[in-house]
């Protein structure tokens, strides 16, 4: 499932291929069970053009200045391609936004578990869905609250999008095995120097999958993603990587050096 980074790297296309052209119409595919802009919604875009985007934890919006936003969540698997309207097309294009010219905007999603919406106001958007602070923008102390007053156990604490916003599966697992810290660990029982570690560590992470624009291959060989099977070898010790369920979510750690808090 598509978490920061990869919203992160969508969002850079979008800045990149799909401002300041203006919107001339929209195609849709096969949306059935999908939630896509209705055609009310699309009216309101028509004419206008794209000028500035955003995003916050796993949520990409593009927008106007003084104009409706699109909001945009990949879902488990989606993602957005800016062409031209000659190329080929992929399979799965559920939605393409039209500018005058040649360049198109697509959102392609096989499983069909992505949204897009129009909305007035991101901040308000932020607020209604009750998201916490951003991954990569959250403050030493802020992310010591959501961690530290945790009863549950620590990865659960990272995948709360209310209390910190655009960490899942793969890099919070990451996170815990660059730190060492067992999944199960109750964050209320992490030491404030732990936190801190584990922190800095989650930065660092997202920081640098944001800089390879999400293209794994270009990851340094002994993270936790290119071994992500049950039986692996660990790179930080001797042990096994070995699958376990934490908090309903599939989890790959180290025994032997992830080891309680």
């Amino acid at each position: 499932m598509p978490e920061l980074p990869e919203a992160e790297a969508a969002r850079a296309r979008l800045e990149s291929g799909a401002l300041h052209r203006t919107i001339a119409g929209f195609a849709l595919g096969e949306v059935t069970h999908m939630d896509l802009p209705d055609e009310a919604s699309r009216e309101r875009l028509m004419g206008t053009q794209f000028t500035r985007t955003r995003r916050h934890g796993k949520y990409i919006f593009i927008g106007s200045v003084d104009g409706p936003w699109l909001h945009i969540h990949l879902g488990m698997s989606g993602s957005l391609r800016v062409m031209d309207a000659g190329d080929e097309l992929p399979d799965y294009i559920r939605l393409t936004v039209e500018f005058e010219g040649d360049r198109r905007l697509h959102f392609r999603d096989p499983r069909k578990f992505g949204r897009i919406e129009v909305i007035d106001d991101v901040d308000d958007f932020i607020a209604a869905k009750g998201l916490g602070p951003d991954a990569l923008e959250i403050g030493d102390n802020a992310f010591a609250d959501a961690i530290g007053r945790t009863r549950g156990a620590v990865k659960s604490a990272l995948l709360s999008q209310k209390k910190l916003a655009g960490i899942g599966n793969l890099w919070s697992d990451e996170a815990l095995y660059r730190t060492g810290i067992d999944p199960d660990a109750r964050g209320s029982d992490l030491t404030q120097e732990r936190i801190g570690t584990l922190h800095r560590a989650t930065r660092e992470i997202l920081q640098s999958v944001v800089d390879t624009g999400a293209t794994y291959s270009k990851l340094p060989d002994d993270w936790l993603i290119h071994r992500r099977d049950d039986g692996a070898a660990c790179t930080r010790c001797d042990g096994t990587i070995t699958k376990k369920k934490v908090g309903g979510r599939t989890s790959y750690h180290c025994p032997d050096h992830q080891t309680g808090t």
